[in-house]
């Protein structure tokens, strides 16, 4: 499953360094999180980087990108060939 900003998003920059596969930019009025680019650090990292170090919480799994462990890996096997 995708993760999404909400718009609790303060834009205090410390995400977007943080993810390994630069799923997160700088939206229209907060940061966004591509979905076809994030895979909840899996591959990289044991837990989801961006969500580590969010100091508002605004970072939760996104219910309309649903995607088991699997999927994910193997989006991020997709991703690191590239």
């Amino acid at each position: 499953m995708a993760l999404y900003i909400t718009d609790e998003c303060i834009n205090c920059d410390v995400c977007e360094p943080e993810c390994p596969n630069g799923a997160i930019s700088q939206g229209d009025e907060i940061y966004i999180i591509d979905h076809e680019l994030c895979t909840e650090c899996v591959g990289h990292y044991d837990t989801s980087q961006c969500v580590d170090v969010c100091p508002v919480d605004c970072i939760p799994k996104d219910p309309n990108y649903v995607e088991t462990q699997e999927e994910l890996l193997e989006k991020y096997t997709i991703l690191v060939a590239e």
